[in-house]
């Protein structure tokens, strides 16, 4: 499987598509000369209706030409749509100065490249262009033809006025870029987050699916070793023990003796790792995520205590993923202890993840958990990238939240009260949606309809 790597999904969600661009072109070369003709014909106002269109024509080649020579899928490099871009500005300028330059009240379509850019592109090319936008601004406040109106008559506006339009058009370039770009860059940053979380949870269920093929896979071929090692029985007693092929009869008795091992270990694999649906407690569930820092020898104390009985939940591999990523971080942060509190009410059932480090930073706690925001020093995530080939990036946190709030939980990040320390996540199910797991009964008879359990089922 081709692993996407967060990088090459940065760079694929901000390349241009060229038939949008065309498009948004097209529009431009309507309305421009919508506008010339009608200033020409409807009002009557003379103009240099030829070097108008003249210059319109200009952008109509470039997007025949476009069409042309790319399929309408193609996408545009950071090169190719910067060029295009300015392009489109520089040729708003000339149509502008042939028309009375900022006096003209389509001079704010400088705005439109400038913000296309800031959608697409990267900050420093949107900031060309904007400077770019403002030079040619600039230019045409010094010079530009009159403005067309009534014949005989001429109407100039103040040196004032003209320098408040250029005002505006440099603070609308500069807030609507940095605006466009930011609103852009949030909504990229958060589908690639949710792309990543997908990831995860494919993983997980082609592990779950991974133990059930290999429970069915011990069932089926059990039936075949068993005649296998019935036929070599009955070959050793027929040929007798000293026969010419006794040695190869052993072999395949041992052989199949091998496979049978093989097969129940897969079969008790299955078992205790369990399936999508097996129903577990909630102290079995911490403990499952508890064992494999136990393991590396992390001290973790484990508290579970409750109001009546203890409740049973579905095992849901993306819950595990996501209160052990929790943990992990936990750990990493610890400074000598982590403590794991699960608790319980007759209203609702809550999972307290608590370690003695630092604590979130002030500046992080009002964001952790949005998308690539991180707790790691930048030396930290060089390490794990290097480790693993991609994390560090401020996804853990996120992709465990959405991963657990899916379940119908409610994840909260937060810093231990003064003079404790430390950073605390607690996570809060609502009782009745727990306890929709217990619908299995041990025997495996199902209390409600397969529909009904797999709606319900959210731990």
């Amino acid at each position: 499987m081709v692993e996407i790597r967060p990088k090459n999904v940065t760079r694929n969600a901000r390349q241009l598509r060229l038939d949008t661009l065309v498009r948004l072109r097209w529009l431009a070369i309507v309305g421009q000369a919508a506008a010339v003709t009608g200033v020409r014909f409807g009002l009557g106002f003379p103009l240099p209706f030829g070097l108008c269109f003249l210059v319109i024509a200009a952008s109509v080649w470039v997007n025949l030409l476009l069409r042309i020579q790319f399929p309408a899928s193609h996408r545009l490099s950071d090169n190719a749509a910067t060029v295009l871009l300015a392009f489109d500005i520089l040729q708003l300028g000339a149509l502008l100065y042939l028309t009375g330059g900022l006096e003209n009240p389509f001079a704010m379509l400088f705005l439109a490249p400038v913000l296309i850019s800031a959608t697409a592109l990267k900050p420093e090319r949107t900031l060309g262009l904007g400077l770019l936008a403002v030079g040619s601004a600039s230019l045409l406040v010094l010079a530009h033809r009159p403005l067309p109106w009534f014949p005989g008559q001429s109407f100039t506006l103040p040196f004032l006025y003209v320098s408040g339009i250029w005002t505006a058009i440099l603070l609308g370039t500069a807030f609507t870029g940095i605006y466009a770009w930011r609103v852009a860059e949030e909504a990229r940053q958060l589908a690639q987050a949710l792309a990543a979380t997908e990831l995860v949870l494919a993983r997980e269920q082609h592990l779950s699916q991974l133990d059930g093929l290999a429970a069915a896979a011990a069932h089926e071929l059990g039936t075949p070793l068993a005649t296998i090692a019935l036929v070599a029985k009955e070959l050793n007693h027929t040929l007798g023990r000293d026969g010419p092929v006794a040695d190869d009869l052993k072999l395949l008795r041992e052989q199949v003796e091998r496979c049978r091992t093989i097969l129940t270990k897969l079969t008790s694999m299955g078992q205790e790792q369990g399936g999508f649906l097996e129903t577990v407690s909630l102290s079995h569930l911490v403990e499952e995520i508890v064992a494999p820092q136990r393991a590396l020898g992390l001290d973790i104390e484990v508290i579970a205590r409750g109001d009546g009985p203890e409740p049973m939940g579905h095992k849901n591999p993306g819950v595990i993923y996501g209160l052990s990523n929790i943990l992990d971080n936990a750990a990493d942060f610890a400074a000598s202890r982590v403590t794991v509190e699960a608790c319980w009410s007759p209203h609702e059932v809550f999972i307290e993840i608590r370690d003695d480090g630092p604590g979130y930073a002030p500046d992080i706690l009002l964001r952790v958990g949005e998308p690539y925001v991180t707790t790691r020093s930048a030396a930290q995530r060089s390490e794990t990238d290097e480790e693993d080939g991609g994390s560090g990036l401020g996804l853990g946190l996120f992709i465990a939240k959405t991963l657990i709030e899916r379940s119908g939980a409610q994840l909260t990040l937060t810093n231990a009260a003064p003079p404790a320390s430390g950073a605390i996540a607690r996570i809060v199910w609502p009782r009745h949606a727990f306890d929709r797991g217990a619908a299995i009964s041990p025997q495996g008879a199902p209390a409600g309809t397969l529909k009904e359990q797999g709606r319900n089922s959210h731990m």
